[in-house]
């Protein structure tokens, strides 16, 4: 497990790479949680300014090479498209990584179909020397807007994070409070297989306590 000596002690920008439904929503949750929010996607930034004007009023429309000088960065970008992202551009960047390889609804993808590794980890593997923490697939995009709640309240709904660096974990789970929701760590990428389509965290809505006794239960091994 990697750690920087470097890192923010808590984020205070957040950089999103893609501008659809999903990103839009972080954008907008994380602006309302006190954020600086940049948005890029593939085009000029010039050319997206008004779109995320009106998407996520507040945000600034930048260039991905900007976005990414955020604290966070967030890749919300359909899954088929994560190579053309510059790996050069996340070396060393604490990175969300909210995409999801679901074959019945996105078609089946070379790079994913016959690889044991989660896409997480393919991902990881591309953007070698970013420090990418798994959360934010799991919750649907009005969910994420609707659901939140302050530190404390009850029942407040939790979501899993995973990830190689104890410090990217860490800053992650700062931003995933401030946004409304409990982060729990379900420990290294691999774990992100526990909250994949078609998973039982996928499927539901789950407190602190629920999350953490089937992340448990996913841990324990099979007995014959």
């Amino acid at each position: 497990m990697s750690t920087s000596q470097n890192h923010p002690v808590e984020p205070r920008t957040i950089g999103i790479l893609g501008a659809g439904r999903v990103g839009t929503a972080v954008g907008r949750q994380a602006l309302k949680a006190g954020y600086d929010v940049m948005v890029a996607t593939s085009k000029p930034a010039e050319d997206i300014a008004l779109m995320v004007q009106i998407m996520t009023p507040g945000a600034i429309a930048v260039t991905a090479a900007e976005a990414t000088e955020a604290d966070i960065v967030v890749i919300a970008v359909p899954l088929h498209k994560y190579r053309t992202i510059d790996p050069g551009l996340l070396a060393g960047k604490t990175v969300i990584e909210a995409m999801n390889y679901w074959a019945p609804v996105d078609g089946e993808i070379d790079d994913f179909e016959n690889d044991d590794r989660t896409s997480s980890e393919i991902v990881q593997a591309y953007l070698a020397d970013a420090k990418i923490v798994k959360t934010l697939n799991h919750i649907g995009y009005h969910d994420l807007e609707m659901d939140g709640q302050e530190t404390g309240s009850g029942g407040r709904r939790a979501l899993a994070l995973a990830g190689d660096h104890h410090d990217s974990k860490a800053l992650v789970g700062q931003f995933i409070n401030r946004i409304g929701y409990d982060a729990v760590d379900a420990g290294p990428l691999k774990a992100g297989r526990s909250f994949q389509p078609g998973t039982e965290i996928f499927n539901g809505s789950h407190t602190a306590d629920q999350l953490r006794s089937i992340l448990t239960t996913d841990r324990e091994p099979v007995r014959l």
